[in-house]
């Protein structure tokens, strides 16, 4: 493990720490959550972007082809 030394707002700090002790977490392991969650984030929406710029629309209509044209079940419908 690392240690990283932060400057926050005072009131983010207590809610920070309101919230760790809420959900039973310490303020170390509820950053290091955070911090993963964003970072996941950040990681996804540049793997995206990356996909969208590499694709092919005549890829993409041969996938789109290839999806069955069926109505959608009276659960998924939003009326």
């Amino acid at each position: 493990m690392s240690t990283l030394t932060i400057q926050i707002p005072e009131s983010l700090k207590k809610s920070i720490e309101a919230l760790a002790a809420k959900e039973g977490y310490s303020v170390s392991q509820f950053l290091a959550s955070a911090a993963g969650e964003k970072l996941a984030v950040v990681l996804t929406t540049d793997f995206l972007r990356e996909e969208a710029q590499a694709g092919r629309r005549e890829e993409f209509d041969r996938y789109l082809a290839a999806v069955p044209d069926n109505a959608p079940d009276d659960k998924d419908r939003i009326d």
